[in-house]
């Protein structure tokens, strides 16, 4: 190319740089260069646009996820993500906060899944918009993409589902004491995808929610602490109902039991009659998870009262007892 080609190259003007305010016309003012000035919106223009759309998009993940962390952080109050929600935790002093805490946290990771999700898809399709790509093909190839691992992994998305809906109908929480079919105990732990607890024997049980068919919650509103002492076939009901009736009122009315309760004792009276014994129930409303130390202290106390009453214990009658010297 000879100098005066050069010359009419650089100095020729493009049509668009008769636009005023356009990147063109910018671009020719300060190069008087017809290709960089007829490729402005490919150089700069649309870099500049993509970068803004990444941006716009950093921001307001970063804010919407901060948002999250205020709205799932109690402060040892009830979050504000949970406020909306039906909770049903019990009243099982620190394990409260820190069933809250699990919960509100376990929340707070699906929305900030969902709004990552959701602002780096639209960041990414107006991106491609940009660039001139057919978006068509791509949404068609994502959703079958999308159906084949739907169907490849559904027991892991049945998982997340359950664990979804497990947290917002607070089905169960840390503390709790439940029953999920193949294994009971307490809750250790509760995630999106695995269940963990304790079973009496200290055994660790990892249960996946989307196997929960059925959950048995004895740690939700109250509990009933069921106390059948069985006492010879020839004692007199009615006295030792009487002696029931005392010795519950008596010991729901001290320490420790007393803090544990709240409704006096009933007793129900003769609950089943065999050739062996009589079988008499009493029972008492007691805070959830707290059935089970009320039912053992009323059971020695009531056993030892039936005991100093001289009341037949059950097979008393096929050992009678030593004649007296």
């Amino acid at each position: 190319m000879n100098a005066t080609a050069l010359t009419q190259f650089l100095v020729e003007q493009p049509k668009c740089a008769t636009d005023e305010g356009t990147w063109c016309a910018r671009l020719w003012r300060l190069t008087n260069n017809e290709w960089l000035a007829s490729q402005a919106g490919w150089l700069v223009a649309k870099p500049l646009k993509i970068l803004l759309i990444v941006a716009v998009a950093l921001a307001v993940r970063f804010l919407t996820r901060r948002l999250i962390d205020r709205l799932t952080s109690g402060d040892g109050q009830v979050p504000a993500v949970l406020k909306p929600l039906r909770e049903r935790a019990p009243a099982l002093g620190n394990l409260v906060s820190e069933r809250r805490t699990q919960r509100a946290k376990t929340i707070g990771s699906v929305l900030k899944s969902v709004v990552t999700f959701m602002v780096y898809g639209l960041a990414f399709v107006l991106v491609l918009g940009e660039l001139g790509v057919n978006l068509g093909p791509i949404i068609a190839s994502a959703g079958v993409v999308g159906v084949a691992l739907g169907f490849g992994a559904q027991n892991l998305v049945k998982d997340f589902l359950s664990g979804i809906f497990m947290m917002l109908e607070d089905q169960y929480g840390v503390g709790d004491v439940v029953d999920v079919g193949e294994a009971s105990g307490t809750i250790e732990a509760v995630g999106l995808r695995v269940t963990t607890l304790r079973d009496i024997n200290g055994t660790v049980w990892y249960v996946r929610n989307g196997e929960i068919l059925r959950v048995g919650n004895s740690s939700q509103g109250f509990a009933v602490a069921v106390v059948d002492l069985p006492v010879g076939y020839s004692a007199d009901v009615a006295q030792v109902t009487e002696i029931l009736q005392r010795v519950g009122h008596e010991a729901v009315a001290e320490e420790p039991v007393s803090t544990d309760v709240i409704a006096e004792p009933e007793v129900l009276g003769v609950e089943k009659v065999t050739p062996e014994s009589i079988t008499i129930r009493m029972t008492v409303k007691v805070r959830p998870g707290r059935q089970w130390a009320v039912q053992r202290a009323l059971r020695a106390r009531a056993m030892s009262e039936l005991e100093a009453a001289g009341i037949a214990p059950p097979m008393g009658r096929l050992f009678p007892a030593a004649p007296s010297a």
